[in-house]
């Protein structure tokens, strides 16, 4: 019997050797490369959406984020901040951001709380950059940016990145909380090596199916 003519699985092969010959042509770096585009967001896009959605400005923003992480999503401080903009666990919990590590909810996240804090600072930048360090409860009990060090050298830097050209072209992956899966980059050869090795066995463990298949029902 043709393994060409066996149903849907012999398409799901064929499709799969399909694919795995891709794997191994020159033009596949190119291919992987416009699919890995597709699946990717610039943080100058979250920042700008962010800043629209919240009514904070995008030099605001990046000049937090610069300050808080230097735009790293995997940023941790040692008190347990989290992500781009240092989201702390439980502020993070208040403001409906369910994964900190993505930088699409982290940054919406921080543009959410920042806003709140320019609202309750009557649209202050500097009372409400000290809140957004040293909570606004400190804010409200010195009535203005706290007599704390690092506070007041946090505000300075942040109002002098405010006044600088943050453009970021950086790049990050999107992330997809329902899967543990990633792209492998183009220039992952061990990654691509890998990809192309796991899907020949799957290729062969599909057709070890069906000709198990075939030989019962030879057999029968």
């Amino acid at each position: 019997m043709n393994i060409n003519s066996i149903g849907s699985n012999g398409a799901e092969i064929n499709n799969q050797i399909q694919y795995v010959n891709t794997l191994g042509n020159s033009n596949f770096a190119g291919v992987l490369s416009d699919a890995t585009d597709k699946s990717k967001t610039s943080l100058e896009r979250i920042f700008e959406a962010a800043s629209k959605k919240y009514g904070v400005p995008v030099s605001l923003l990046k000049a937090v984020a610069k300050t808080e992480s230097n735009f790293n999503p995997k940023a941790i401080s040692s008190c347990g901040a989290m992500g781009i903009m240092q989201l702390m666990p439980a502020t993070a919990k208040s403001l409906g951001v369910l994964d900190p590590y993505d930088p699409e909810q982290n940054i919406m996240g921080g543009a959410k709380y920042l806003a709140q804090m320019l609202k309750a600072f009557g649209g202050k930048i500097e009372l409400a950059v000290a809140a957004y360090n040293a909570g606004p409860g400190n804010v409200e009990k010195y009535d203005g940016i706290p007599p704390f060090k690092e506070t007041q050298s946090y505000v300075k830097k942040v109002l002098e990145y405010c006044g600088s050209d943050l453009s970021t072209d950086t790049v990050i992956p999107h992330t997809d909380t329902s899967s543990q899966n990633t792209l492998t980059t183009a220039g992952d050869t061990t990654g691509l090596s890998e990809l192309y090795y796991s899907m020949l066995m799957n290729i062969y463990r599909m057709q070890m199916q069906l000709f198990e298949t075939i030989n019962t029902e030879n057999d029968t």
